[in-house]
């Protein structure tokens, strides 16, 4: 119309150029779009004779004094819409005048527009770009093309935040220069030549705009073929893999109009090669034409199902990725066909993919592929290898279990990285071999990776086969990935990755191309209290290693061997000892401490050498070994040691380092040898170092008690001194008692002196620093001696006259005295900054807590203190006195560092018992700021455990508890207060709940005698705190993944055994959640049922633990298996279950009403198991309870619906209950009658289970030969008879198999089987609960702070039990028969998936509901079944019923009819479920009625998009048609995939690439009914 207008316009108008000005002035939006209408039209005729010049005269002023000027937004509208409608109308004008003007104007706004191009651009960029576009097809000077093009390009590679130009550039004017032939070859080497080619993004909507002319339909095109560029494909491949879903599309439309002209023309093409890479990246043969198609239309299909990103669609696809690599590889030269890099395209973008799901299968498919296959060898696949799959390989939850694996399994991914790298590393050519491992193991270095990945990946590296082929650079790229492994906080996952990668650098290390000195470097980087210890295997191996190769390392560049003949190893552990005692002659004295690195190098190349010269001997066969390297190595400390004592002179730098060395070999402990005696190395060790023990000692005393230690760097010396006394006397107590004397005259002389300077008063009131240092080491000196007397009894060294000035010194010092900062520093300006008030600060808090050590002695030494020192102990004793101390330790609390506050807890300890009665306040204070403490350490991981022992010690001190029980105050309030926080804390913080649960159960059970103490009975606090037992016998939190993965993994770790050094150089914990439960249940087992105080526990224990379940059963009357809820009362039932054969008659009469009522509920199976187990027990134990059992069967079959198949179980194990029976007969009568009327039932599971306790009770009938039942006989024996001969292929026989196959029916005997094993371990395996539910045997082993008691005997269970796999059946109460599963044949393009058997086909005749509902209400319908069983939410339902009740369907089969309550299903239905016949079919029925729908002769649709689909608009559909609706999320799984006849998708053009559920059922059922109606008119 438009047009028609225009022209009409233009005919009745003479002068078109009047026209053209009459419409400019004013230029509005409308105004705009009609001057660009009639230049169109303009343009579209040939004017007159005469009129071409005006009218070229009058389109150039439009174009420059009109439609330029619009473009930036000069004249436009103030409203945004209306700017936009202006600016497209000038863009169309200003197009349509170029095209009256020709090349004039065109060259002149492209002058004009570069020259805005290179002032800037600006905001005007945009309209100078559109200008271009309008003027590129007809330009013609080549200097102006190349410029424009040049232009172009800079915008297109621009770097920066805005994506808008660059876009208008690569989707306009790039596209518009290559229109003009002369400029399209410099936009195609600009684009993709030496120039380097724009971002991927960029690049590919050029290449796409531009496709026409690069990849013309038909005959060939003017421009180069885009086909025979290398670089055209790497723009593509790189599109492919972009994480933006439009590139990607650009990518596969370029591929697929690159493919489709190849085919279409069968042409002969190949692309050159890229690179040193011989291979093609893409060729074309006629001859090869069908197989080519076939290769790229199964790439592209891969390709655009990955778009989809859910795995149970792509699932089925994954193995045409091997018929790709047959394709591509040449089966007779072994090369690739295919560029190797179009399949990693695929692998790139799996890896990448969101779905963690899809990244895992895509990894494994990979590293599995490249194992099997055998793939010809390709640079490409390293650099893939080492890029975009260690990215992937990064992420922790990957290394994830699957499903059916037990934990401590190697995760899959683990077992397939070892094999694949393995392998990979076999199949690289030699020379490829050492750059390949050495660029794998820096990229380890080149993030921050999780404990997870760096494991696994270091244990892939560990299992490479021996070969030697990594340098100093390798070695190097070893360390700082070990220095990576420290970042994590868990501490056994970075000990193992240490002894991988320790093993990975023997394995792999060229000894040829390394020094020793590098090899020591690298072994200090291990950690000797996580990997590298002595007496492990991994510390053997080492050796071995060594000894094997001591003479084949390089020379280093410093060493200098004179002698040949003696081993390389002892040699340069020689001379290391030796340069390390080496010190310049200038340095003497005030130098800092040296780093302990050199001293914990030459130590541990000392004893490696001392270890290889022992392995060596015995390789020998000597039996006495000399030890004369051994004994070199120590010579030249031993001559330092034995100076320090008379040589004053000796340089302070040489002393440092020589008791630096001296400390680290006495620290020295052995793994398997108790008694160092037994260990020869350090046997001579030790004993060579007892020669200059009077030495040390002097000169530590010098040291320590003069004033040579004054500056603020001395305290790391005095730090170094004192930590070599307790040394030196555990020295002397294992190699010689000779020198004794010597250590208590040392302890002697140091306390006294160091009391003395202590005692010193300054009578200047600002002190100097050497004075406060002399004191800080003297309060230093007084904590070591205290340490010392409370770890090392044996030496007596608490009889010493000193020690008793040192108690009455500390008893009468004021608590918390602080050291004033120094007011003259006479120091270098080098230590200015350690003595700032920070710096001070810490120095203060040292000494403040030294003396709380100081007093932690001597409060604990009380006893001593009141027989010898009457007035010093009064003066601790009185409560007042100790009032003011817990007040002046609650002040240390507030002025301490948080790391420095154990002693005050362990002082507080003493304190608070005494002061509980008298001073309640005070000590509620106490807990509140202990409670503050240890909170704020909850983040830490190093200090916070050995504080949370000391605050749960006085806290939860024997008599502490008491002493609040016994009052039942504030305190007692609080202490309960503190254990739930402690709980709640430990849901956050594994293993916080083990550390109290330890404490309490150990001190209730084994009480410390304490004369002190006036409790008698430390187990009534377990009666009084009993909530303790309770929590912990139900304790554990659903964890998240990446917790879970944790513990999988560690599990793992721990099952290595001693084959990881690890697991025996890291301190067990005991953090797991379980050993909360494990040290509860041992504790339980401990209680004896005839002590009273036992009993009464248990009974308390029993009646809180049925309450919680019934807590747990009212807060939610239905749960889901493996929930919460589920998990608590699992547990609830396990406890009660361990306390019942320790509870006499009477109580159990008491509660079996409440143990009868929970099987009332409607429980889970594992739950149900342990029920009818501690019904069954009890009844065996006591059958005078069995008439209240039969009170359970009397309640109406509404309670009982939910219930009775727990009671029929109880039946099945009839024989166990009467088995202490002396008169079977009434209750076998009574059983008789009970279970026939259940028989009858109209619920096929609740016949199920009668018919099973009737087979049992009827068998012993038969053999006691009761004569009253013989009426019944041939009723009961044909019943049986029929139900064992049942015929058909029905679900009924093979259900009656499977419940009497069911190992709770088959197997288990509830006498024989009661054990741990079975409690915790086999009943959560068979009943499927989920797997960390699972306790094994070994975790109650490893857990030894509480013993089982002597003569337990339930521990293990029957083998033949133990070897139960779970069964097919579960328990079922609500009652529907079961169904069978579909059987499983080999599919070749779909997922197969097991789905549980959990209910059956409906029994009634689902064709005659809808027969019977249409008639009804009064309405014709259509052969039309929707099934939508599978979708989940009521909105979708709700608007598919009342689309299906528009169109006329014959049913709509949901999921349950529960949802038509549903407000939000009656809300989009509007009242259609009142008029369309609804049926229920549940998910796991859909198989036996997709089948029962066949052979009634419908055709099964599925709505999915698949291989092998049928577009909707060609698909014609049968008259009885039955469409399946996927799920929501997953589509239509894999399983009923295959029962379908056919499936149908709608086509799409967009990028997302789903509809929701219910339009797309519309979309069909229209489809359906469109084709119906238009047959019934035919």
């Amino acid at each position: 119309m438009e047009v028609v207008l225009a022209d009409a316009l233009l005919a009745r108008c003479g002068d078109p150029c009047a026209l053209l000005r009459a419409v400019c002035a004013p230029l509005c939006a409308e105004r705009a779009e009609a001057l660009r209408l009639l230049l169109q039209r303009l343009a579209a005729v040939e004017p007159q004779a005469g009129e071409a010049e005006a009218l070229r005269r009058a389109a150039w002023e439009v174009a420059l004094e009109r439609c330029r000027p619009l473009l930036c937004g000069g004249e436009a509208a103030a409203g945004c819409g209306e700017r936009l409608r202006v600016a497209r109308a000038a863009r169309g004008a200003l197009r349509h005048c170029v095209q009256l003007c020709g090349a004039p104007l065109a060259a002149r706004l492209a002058c004009d527009a570069l020259s805005e191009l290179a002032a800037g651009g600006g905001a005007g960029a945009e309209a100078a770009v559109e200008a271009l576009v309008a003027a590129a097809p007809r330009l013609e000077e080549p200097a102006l093309v190349a410029r424009c093009v040049a232009a172009a390009l800079a915008l297109v590679r621009e770097e920066g935040e805005g994506e808008a130009i660059p876009a208008l550039v690569a989707g306009r004017l790039l596209p518009a220069l290559g229109g003009n032939g002369a400029a399209l070859r410099y936009v195609w080497e600009g684009l993709l030549g030496a120039g380097g080619t724009p971002r991927a993004g960029r690049a590919l909507l050029a290449l796409s705009a531009l496709a026409d002319a690069l990849l013309p339909r038909g005959r060939p095109g003017p421009g180069p073929d885009a086909r025979l560029c290398p670089q055209f494909w790497r723009v593509v491949q790189e599109g492919l893999t972009e994480r933006d879903g439009l590139c990607r599309k650009r990518a596969r439309y370029l591929l697929k109009r690159a493919l489709d002209l190849s085919g279409g023309e069968r042409a002969e093409l190949r692309c050159p090669a890229d690179g040193g890479d011989d291979s093609s990246l893409f060729w074309w043969s006629a001859e090869e034409n069908e197989k080519l198609l076939q290769f790229w239309e199964t790439y592209i299909l891969v390709m655009e199902t990955l778009e989809g990103n859910q795995i149970h669609v792509i699932k089925p696809v994954l193995p045409k990725l091997n018929s790709l690599f047959e394709h591509a590889v040449s089966g007779e030269g072994g090369c690739w066909l295919f560029h190797p890099s179009w399949h990693m395209c695929i692998y790139k973008r799996m890896f990448e993919s969101e779905n963690k799901t899809l990244t895992k299968e895509g990894i494994l498919h990979f590293l599995e592929l490249y194992e099997t296959k055998h793939l010809p060898s390709s640079l490409g696949f390293s650099e893939f290898v080492i890029g975009p799959l260690m990215d992937a390989l990064s992420e922790s939850s990957l290394y994830s279990r699957t499903p059916g694996q037990l934990m401590g399994a190697c995760p899959p991914l683990g077992m397939r990285l070892q094999k694949f790298l393995a392998t990979y590393m076999m199949l690289l050519p030699e020379e490829e071999k050492g750059s390949f491992l050495l660029k794998f193991i820096q990229k380890m270095t080149s993030r921050h990776w999780c404990a997870v990945p760096i494991l696994f990946l270091s244990m892939a590296l560990a299992y490479i086969p021996e070969c030697k082929i990594l340098g100093t650079e390798g070695l190097h790229a070893l360390r700082d990935v070990l220095q990576c492994t420290m970042i994590t906080h868990q501490i056994l996952l970075r000990g193992a990755a240490q002894c991988y990668l320790l093993q990975t650098a023997m394995h792999l290390t060229d000894v040829g191309k390394v020094s020793l000195p590098e090899v020591s470097s690298f072994l200090l980087s291990l950690r000797p209290e996580e990997s590298l210890r002595r007496d492990t295997m991994l510390w053997m191996e080492l050796c071995s290693w060594l000894q094997a190769n001591e003479r084949c390392f390089r020379k280093s560049v410093t060493s200098d061997f004179e002698h040949q003949e003696t081993p390389s190893l002892c040699q340069y552990v020689c001379s290391l000892v030796g340069e390390y005692l080496k010190t310049p002659v200038s340095e003497r004295e005030n130098c800092f401490m040296p780093d302990w690195f050199e001293a914990k190098l030459v130590a541990t190349m000392i004893l490696l050498a001392a270890d290889v010269e022992q392995m060596r001997n015995k390789h020998s066969g000597k039996s006495n070994i000399e030890w004369i390297e051994l004994e070199a190595f120590l010579n030249p400390l031993l001559d330092v040691l034995m100076k320090l004592g008379s040589n004053a002179y000796i340089p302070t730098l040489k002393t440092d380092k020589s008791l630096q060395l001296l400390l680290k070999l006495l620290q020295t402990r052995s793994l398997k040898c108790s008694n160092t005696q037994d260990d020869g190395v350090l046997c001579f060790i030790w004993k060579s170092l007892m020669t200059p023990v009077e030495s040390i000692l002097e000169f530590l005393l010098r040291r320590l008690t003069t004033n040579e230690l004054s500056t603020v760097g001395d305290l790391d010396r005095c730090d170094l001194y004192l930590a070599l006394i307790p040394e030196i006397v555990n020295l002397c107590l294992q190699v010689s008692w000779k020198k004794v004397p010597y250590i208590k005259s040392f302890i002697l002389s140091l306390t006294n002196a160091s009391i003395r300077n202590l005692q010193e008063r300054n009578c200047k009131e600002e002190p100097k620093l050497q004075e406060q240092i002399k004191k800080v080491a003297s309060m230093a000196s007084l904590t070591a001696v205290c340490e010392l007397m409370d770890r090392k009894p044996e030496a007596h060294l608490d009889s010493l006259p000193s020690v008793d000035a040192l108690k009455r010194f500390i008893s009468f010092s004021q608590f918390n005295d602080v050291l004033k900062k120094p007011s003259y520093i006479g120091e270098e300006s080098s230590l200015s900054e350690e003595t700032t008030f920070q710096g001070w600060g810490k120095i203060v808090a040292r000494y403040v807590r030294d003396q709380w050590i100081c007093l932690r002695f001597v409060l604990s030494s009380f006893p001593t203190l009141a027989q010898e020192h009457e007035e010093t102990s009064e003066m601790l004793y009185t409560v007042e006195r100790s009032g003011k101390i817990l007040q002046s330790a609650l002040e240390a609390l507030t002025i301490l560092p948080s790391d420095q506050v154990l002693p005050v807890f362990d002082c507080m300890k003493v304190l608070v018992p005494k002061l509980l009665d008298s001073s309640e306040a005070l000590c509620i204070e106490a807990f509140d700021l202990g409670w503050k403490i240890i909170s704020s350490l909850s983040n830490t991981q190093l200090i916070f455990w050995s504080n949370l022992k000391a605050f749960v010690e006085f806290v939860f001190d024997t008599e502490v508890l008491a002493v609040a029980a016994s009052a039942k105050g504030q305190a007692y309030a609080k202490i309960k207060e503190i254990i739930f926080k402690l709980i709640d804390m430990s849901t956050t913080k594994t293993g916080v709940f083990n550390v109290v649960l330890s404490h309490c159960c150990q001190s209730w059970i084994f009480p410390t005698v304490d004369e002190r103490s006036a409790l008698t009975n430390a187990f009534v606090n377990a009666g009084n705190y009993c909530e303790l037992i309770t929590e912990a016998c139900v304790f554990g939190t659903v964890f998240r993944k990446d917790q879970r993965l944790i513990q999988d993994v560690h599990a793992f770790i721990e099952n290595l055994g001693e084959k990881c050094a690890a697991n025996l150089v890291t301190e067990s914990t005991h953090r797991d959640d379980h050993y909360v439960r494990v040290c509860a249940i041992k504790f339980l087992c401990l209680l004896d049922g005839s002590n009273t105080s036992h009993k009464t526990l248990m009974e308390d224990i029993f009646i809180k633990l049925l309450d919680k379940d019934e807590q747990v059963s009212r807060s939610r009357t239905r749960y889901y298996a493996n929930s919460l809820q589920h998990r608590i009362k699992n547990r609830v039932w396990q406890t009660l279950l361990i306390l019942l054969p320790k509870l006499d008659q009477n109580f159990l009469c008491g509660i079996l009403g409440k143990v009868f009522q929970a099987g009332f509920g409607n429980n889970q199976a594992s739950v149900k198991y342990f029920i009818e187990w501690i019904v069954i027990t009890s009844l065996h134990r006591y059958p005078q309870f069995l008439n209240k059992f039969w009170d359970c069967f009397c309640y109406d079959e509404e309670k009982l619906k939910t219930s009775i198949c727990t009671f029929l179980s109880v039946l099945s194990h009839f024989d166990i209950i009467l088995q202490n029976t002396s008169e079977k007969k009434p209750a076998l009568k009574k059983a008789l009658i009970v279970v026939l009327q259940w028989c009858f039932n109209h619920n096929f599971s609740v016949r199920l289970y009668a018919l099973v306790a009737l087979k049992k009770i009827w068998g012993m009938c038969r053999m006691l030969h009761v004569e009253e039942f013989e009426a019944l006989t041939p009723v009961i024996e044909s019943s049986l008879q029929q139900v064992e001969n049942m015929h058909g292929t029905g679900n009924a026989r093979r259900n009656w198999q499977r419940i009497q196959d069911h190992f709770f029916f088959a197997t288990f005997h509830p006498l024989k089987d009661y054990s741990l094993e079975t409690i915790f371990y086999i009943l959560p395996r068979l009943s499927e609960l989920a797997e960390d539910e699972w306790i094994s045997l070994s975790k109650f082993d490893r857990f030894t702070d509480i013993p089982l008691p002597p003569a337990f005997q339930w521990y293990h269970s029957r083998t033949e039990f133990r070897d139960l796999k779970p069964s097919d059946w579960s328990q079922q109460d609500m009652g529907s028969s079961s169904a069978e599963t579909d059987s499983q044949t080999e599919w070749t393009d779909v997922q197969k998936k097991i789905i549980p058997w959990k209910n059956s086909t409906p029994s009634l005749d689902l064709e005659m509901v809808f027969q019977d509902r249409a008639a009804k209400l009064g309405k014709s319908n259509s052969r039309l079944i929707v099934v939508a069983s599978l979708i989940d939410k009521p909105t979708n339902l709700g608007g598919l019923c009342r689309t299906s009740e528009i169109f006329g369907a014959s049913a709509l089969v949901v999921g349950s009819l529960h949802y038509i309550q549903d407000k939000q299903f009656q809300h989009l239905s509007v009242s259609a479920e009142q008029w369309l016949p609804l049926v229920e079919v549940k998910p796991s029925q859909l198989v036996d009625y997709l089948q029962q729908k066949k052979t009634e002769g419908y055709t099964i649709i599925g709505v999915e998009q698949t291989a092998k689909s049928f577009d909707l608009t060609e698909y014609c559909f049968p008259e009885k048609s039955l469409l399946l609706l996927g799920n929501e999320h997953e589509g239509i799984p894999a399983n009923l995939i295959h029962h379908l006849d056919v499936c149908v998708e709608i086509p799409q053009q967009g990028i997302i690439r789903s509809l929701n559920v219910h339009v797309s059922g519309a979309l069909l059922i229209w489809e359906y009914t469109r084709q119906q109606v238009i047959k019934q008119k035919q």
